[in-house]
């Protein structure tokens, strides 16, 4: 059996901008934000964050 996952569209998990630890958001290469509120488990921070696509 073969994996079919491609490496270039899995979502991958989004970093905390203040600790860098995983957040509880997965994002997919196409995924945009715009004044998103980031809640990082680990440190308790909430931060506005921007994310465009990168492709």
């Amino acid at each position: 059996m073969t994996n079919n996952r491609n490496k270039k569209n899995s979502p991958e998990w989004l970093l905390c901008p203040v600790c860098h630890n995983k957040t509880r958001i997965k994002i997919r290469p196409d995924t945009e934000f715009k004044k998103f509120p980031l809640f990082c488990p680990k440190c308790r921070m909430e931060t506005l964050i921007n994310q465009v696509p990168h492709e």
